[in-house]
């Protein structure tokens, strides 16, 4: 008798527990996005301070959200949309968007990243094209972000890789001049048109 009753015990505790996976475990333990990163083996500082709202659900996806829209310098310069979501994962943010990478005077939406070997001291930011790589270091501690206007200009998605930079020129006030080589007119049409 004792054994069956340990038997259901056992049963019932099963049925009625939560999710076991490791992973899901540590989103549900986690209080603030930073510790949700550094659980993920993540740097705290991926994301700048100021977060105002942060929800993740037990497949990894999370979105945050920012008091403002801001910038914060690295070795680059990073773009913070009001909100960021992606996938966490171990190691990695997958299905990223709300953040953009400046490289030279052209910004690139950041898709995903990712740390491969934590001793390498790497992390790698993809933005299509390429993966940038940084130091680890540079992203220990949640950086101070500059407060930006909202219609922040990034080469989006949508438009394959072309800039939207309209808006710079008619801001501006600079006029686009069409110029086209003509070939010189033989000398005996010259001669007919005088």
């Amino acid at each position: 008798m004792k054994l069956v009753y340990l038997l259901c015990i056992a049963i019932v505790s099963l049925v009625t527990s939560s999710d076991s996976r490791p992973e899901n475990k540590k989103a549900a333990e986690t209080t603030t996005v930073y510790e949700a990163l550094k659980a993920h083996g993540l740097p705290m500082g991926l994301l700048p301070k100021g977060v105002k709202e942060f929800d993740i659900d037990e497949d990894g996806n999370f979105q945050v959200h920012l008091d403002q829209a801001c910038n914060a310098k690295f070795e680059s310069e990073l773009h913070y949309d009001r909100n960021v979501s992606g996938t966490l994962s171990y190691g990695k943010i997958a299905a990223l968007s709300g953040i953009s990478a400046q490289e030279l005077f052209l910004w690139f939406p950041v898709k995903g990243i990712r740390v491969d070997i934590p001793s390498s001291g790497l992390i790698y930011f993809d933005v299509g094209v390429v993966f940038k790589q940084f130091s680890l270091s540079l992203f220990e501690t949640p950086p101070d972000c500059v407060a930006v206007r909202t219609d922040f200009p990034v080469a989006a998605k949508s438009e394959s890789g072309k800039l939207r930079n309209q808006r710079d020129q008619e801001s501006f006030g600079r006029d686009v001049v069409e110029c086209r080589l003509v070939p010189p007119a033989p000398a005996d049409v010259v001669e007919r048109q005088l």
